[in-house]
C-alpha cells in the first residue's frame, strides 16, 4: 500500500476546527487594521484578542437555526467576546471572511502538495539513474519501434513532473489573493486600506477588483493544476500497467509477502496500485470540470460554487496528496526485469534496426524509395517467416550493391541508438 503515509495532514486543513480558526484570524486583522484607521477603539481589539474563541459544537448548533454558518460563527465568538463585539464583522459581507480564508487553506494544502512532488521527483531521479543504461524497446501504437532506456523512459517522467511543479507553484501565485471590499467589492463600508493590511499580515496579495467574491478564474486555474497533475500519475501508472502485463512482463508493481492477487486465480499479481491511480485520477479531473462551471455566476455573486468547493477542494487535495504518496511507493519498490527488457528487445530478430538500413542505403547514394523498398521487402519477410533480419539483409543482393558485412554489422548496434543517452540525462537533469 503507501509508505509511512497518512491523510492526516492535508485532511486537516479541511476540518471545521482549521476553517474557523482562519475566520477569526481574518476578522481580528480587521478589527486590528479599522483601530489603526481609528474607526473603531483600540481598546475593544485588545479585548476581542484576548476573548475571542469559538466551539465548533456551538456553531453547529447556532446553524440549525440560523441556516447560515458565517453567523452562526459571529454569533458564537460574540458570545465569548460580550459587548466589544459588535466592532466585529462591521462593514464587512460573508465573502470577505470565506474568499480569503479559503485562499490560506488551499495555499495551505498546495505547499503539501507541492513537497509530494518534489519527493516523487527525487524517486524518479534516483530510479533514473540506476536504470540509465537499461536497455528495452521503444514502442509505438503498441508496436515495437526502436531502442531506448527504461531510465529514459523515467526521464521523461521526470521532466514531465518539473513542469508540473512549475504549474503549481503558478497556481500557488494566482490563487494567493485575499479580498476585504464589502459586499459588491465598491469597498462602501471599509476602505482600501483595510483589505491591504489584512492581506500584507496573511502574506497574501490584494485583489485588484472583486464583486462580493473573487473570481472563480483563480480557482479554475488551481484546479486545473491538479488535473494535469492527476493526469500524469495516470499516464505513468497506464504505462506501469501496459509493463506488467503477462505478454510483456519488463516491470512490475512490488508483491509483499503475504499478498493475495485473486480470489480464484492464486497465480495472480496484479498492478492494482497502478489501477487505483488511474480510478482516482478520474474524480480529480471531474472536480477541475466543476471549477470550471464555478466560474459563472450571477451578477456580483450567487453562491452556486460553495456547495460546489466544499466538496472538490477537500477531495482534490486529499486525493492528489494520496497519490502522489503512492505512486512514489509504486516506483521505488518497482521490480524491473532487465532479462525480459532484453529478450523483448530482441523479439524481432533485428527488424527494429530497419530505419537504420534504410538511412545506411540512402548514405551510400541509393535513392531513399529504391531504399524504402529493398528495406520493407526483407522487413516484411523477416515478420511473417520470424527469419533474421540481419541475414536477410547480408543475403539481399541489392543491400550489397551498397553495403558490405562489416557496415551491416555496424547498423545492428543498440550503441548506434543509445549514443546521445548522456546528453539527453544532462538536459533533463
Amino acid at each position: 500500500m503507501i509508505e509511512r503515509y497518512s491523510r492526516a495532514k492535508m485532511a486537516k486543513i479541511w476540518e471545521p476546527q482549521n476553517r474557523f480558526e482562519k475566520w477569526l484570524q481574518v476578522e481580528i486583522l480587521v478589527c486590528e487594521a479599522m483601530a489603526k484607521q481609528g474607526m473603531i477603539p483600540q481598546e475593544a481589539v485588545e479585548t476581542i484578542k484576548q476573548k475571542a474563541s469559538f466551539s465548533v459544537e456551538r456553531i453547529q448548533e447556532i446553524e440549525e437555526t440560523a441556516k447560515h454558518d458565517v453567523i452562526a460563527f459571529l454569533t458564537n465568538v460574540e458570545e465569548s467576546v460580550g459587548p466589544d463585539a459588535r466592532f466585529i464583522h462591521m462593514g464587512l459581507t460573508s465573502s470577505d471572511i470565506l474568499d480569503t480564508a479559503f485562499a490560506l487553506q488551499l495555499r495551505e494544502a498546495l505547499l503539501i502538495i507541492i513537497n509530494d512532488v518534489r519527493n516523487l521527483m527525487d524517486v524518479l531521479k534516483e530510479k533514473a539513474f540506476e536504470h540509465k543504461n537499461t536497455a528495452m524497446i521503444g514502442r509505438s501504437h503498441g508496436i515495437h519501434a526502436e531502442p531506448i532506456t527504461f531510465g529514459l523512459k523515467l526521464a521523461v517522467w521526470f521532466s514531465e513532473m518539473q513542469r508540473n511543479l512549475r504549474r503549481l507553484k503558478q497556481a500557488m501565485d494566482v490563487i494567493s489573493y485575499g479580498k476585504i471590499s464589502g459586499a459588491v467589492g465598491t469597498f462602501a463600508n471599509i476602505p482600501p486600506q483595510i483589505e491591504k493590511y489584512v492581506c500584507k499580515h496573511l502574506d497574501l496579495k490584494s485583489a485588484e477588483i472583486s464583486t462580493q467574491i473573487i473570481q472563480r478564474d483563480r480557482h479554475a486555474q488551481y484546479f486545473t493544476a491538479l488535473a494535469i497533475l492527476a493526469g500524469s500519475i495516470e499516464k505513468m501508472a497506464v504505462e506501469i500497467r501496459h509493463l506488467q502485463r503477462t505478454e510483456v512482463g519488463e516491470a512490475e508493481e512490488a508483491f509483499t509477502s503475504g499478498q493475495k492477487g485473486s480470489s480464484a486465480m492464486p497465480h495472480k499479481k496484479n498492478p492494482i496500485g497502478s489501477e487505483n491511480l488511474s480510478g482516482l485520477a478520474r474524480l480529480v479531473r471531474s472536480n477541475c470540470i466543476a471549477a470550471m462551471e464555478n466560474m459563472a455566476l450571477w451578477h456580483e455573486r450567487d453562491i452556486s460554487h460553495s456547495s460546489v468547493e466544499r466538496v472538490i477542494a477537500p477531495d482534490s487535495t486529499i486525493v492528489i496528496d494520496y497519490m502522489l504518496n503512492r505512486f512514489k511507493g509504486i516506483i521505488k519498490n518497482l521490480v524491473v526485469n532487465k532479462d525480459t527488457m532484453l529478450r523483448n528487445l530482441e523479439e524481432l530478430k533485428g527488424l527494429i534496426f530497419s530505419q537504420q538500413i534504410l538511412l545506411a542505403l540512402v548514405n551510400k547514394g541509393c535513392s531513399r524509395q529504391h531504399a524504402y523498398s529493398i528495406t520493407q521487402k526483407n522487413s516484411l519477410q523477416a515478420w511473417s517467416t520470424g527469419e533474421s533480419f540481419k541475414d536477410l539483409i547480408l543475403g539481399d543482393q541489392d543491400v550489397q550493391h551498397y553495403l558490405d558485412k562489416r557496415e551491416v554489422d555496424e547498423v545492428f548496434s543498440l550503441d548506434y541508438h543509445l549514443k546521445h543517452v548522456e546528453e539527453i540525462f544532462a538536459r533533463v537533469f
